[in-house]
């Protein structure tokens, strides 16, 4: 095992690809595991070849494959299974993310291969999971998003749903599938045995939709798409400010809005029955929206926010990605990170989360080359001599 980490004694074969699986081996390289990624030889991960790229270099690959050992290897081929199955025999983890069956014909499948790897953690990630009526279709984020309730309840209620701007699912699923590893790996370690982590990609979904779920099984009541609003929350908005900026506020207890009034020179509405109460702020929330944008109409962004703040009132200015990495309480909490880079330098990237105060995690590298670790991978950790390894690259194996 290389470099240090709470997980440093982990080793993981990541042999999806993209976004969710790939996703699940990234936590785990950042607290120290030794993450092995496999791509395809001449067919690499598509994520590759998505935007935005620097000349020739991908981007997202960089963050994507960071910490991570890069090799290539036709994992479908049959001359490819010794090799394989030595990496598997030498992994804690094994993460995939092809539709449900692949592995199943590969002859690679978990319950094919339990009686030779009992200790072995199974990370699949999936659509709509290893099992179900659905569990063979192809599935991607957007439509998880959608599948899964969460679109019905974005966006505004005249302009129809909306889904996320970015592939949410594939993180989401990355988040559960990591935490789904640990436990598996706990369990083992225990005194147990190996298991299957099966992650789908609209469960999470489902999960953090959970008062959604509960309201519609006892009163069979849907949750309304309010736009910015919130439903439970009021007055809970994005509010335009006088010179283009954009101000986020949300009053989730009596306190704050009465902190809200204080702030912009309505303290009689405090005293007022229609907005005495959350439950009557729900029944009257376009009255007192209108108020508060009306303030904040009038307000240039900075003075606005330095009023809200000052008042106990809990608000926020809305941030482009460039005001983020200006922002002097982003650089504090280390929140983004340099690394250096053999083909761009530096890069800067999101740092690890969470933060562990003896063991925190680290980016020791930035996403490399395929096949950058063959040597590594194929010599000295599998000990195949030379001569093996080139015949392998003869057969287009590796």
């Amino acid at each position: 095992m290389t470099g240090g980490g709470p997980l440093r004694k982990i080793r993981v074969l990541e042999l999806g690809s993209m976004l969710a699986g790939p996703f699940v081996g990234t936590l785990l390289a950042d607290f120290g595991a030794e993450v092995i990624k496999v791509e395809k030889p001449g067919k690499t991960d598509p994520l590759r070849e998505w935007p935005p790229h620097k000349g020739e270099t991908p981007l997202w690959w960089k963050t994507m494959a960071r910490n991570k050992r890069l090799v290539t290897l036709d994992i479908s081929m049959p001359q490819a299974r010794a090799a394989v199955l030595r990496l598997i025999a030498r992994s804690d983890v094994v993460i995939e993310n092809f539709r449900p069956g692949t592995l199943e014909r590969w002859q690679l499948a978990p319950n094919q291969l339990q009686g030779a790897f009992p200790r072995t953690v199974w990370v699949r990630v999936s659509g709509y999971g290893q099992n179900g009526p659905y569990s063979r279709q192809g599935g991607y984020a957007t439509i998880a998003e959608c599948f899964a309730g969460l679109a019905a309840i974005t966006g505004f209620p005249d302009r129809g749903p909306m889904v996320s701007a970015f592939p949410l699912g594939d993180y989401l699923a990355g988040v559960f599938g990591a935490f789904g590893a640990l436990i598996a790996l706990r369990e083992r370690d225990a005194g147990g045995h190996g298991q299957v982590v099966d992650v789908s990609l609209f469960e999470p979904f489902v999960r953090i939709l959970e008062s959604a779920v509960v309201r519609y099984d006892q009163t069979g009541q849907k949750k309304p798409r309010l736009g910015n609003e919130m439903e439970e929350d009021v007055p809970r908005n994005v509010y335009p400010t006088a010179d283009g900026g954009y101000i986020a506020v949300s009053c989730g207890s009596q306190r704050i809005f009465e902190n809200l009034m204080d702030a912009i020179g309505r303290r009689e509405l405090k005293d007022d029955p229609r907005f005495a109460s959350m439950a009557a702020r729900v029944e009257n929330r376009a009255a007192i929206d209108r108020t508060v944008a009306d303030w904040m109409s009038r307000q240039p962004t900075g003075a606005a926010l330095g009023t809200l703040n000052a008042c106990g009132v809990v608000a926020g200015k809305v941030n482009d990605i460039g005001e983020v990495m200006r922002d002097p309480h982003v650089a504090a909490r280390a929140a983004i990170v340099s690394v250096a880079d053999d083909d761009l330098g530096s890069i800067r990237m999101p740092a690890p989360v969470p933060k562990l105060s003896s063991t925190p995690g680290e980016v020791r590298w930035a996403g490399g080359r395929p096949g950058a670790d063959n040597a590594y991978v194929f010599g000295e950790l599998l000990g195949l001599d030379g001569g093996a390894i080139t015949e392998l690259e003869r057969q287009g194996v590796i």
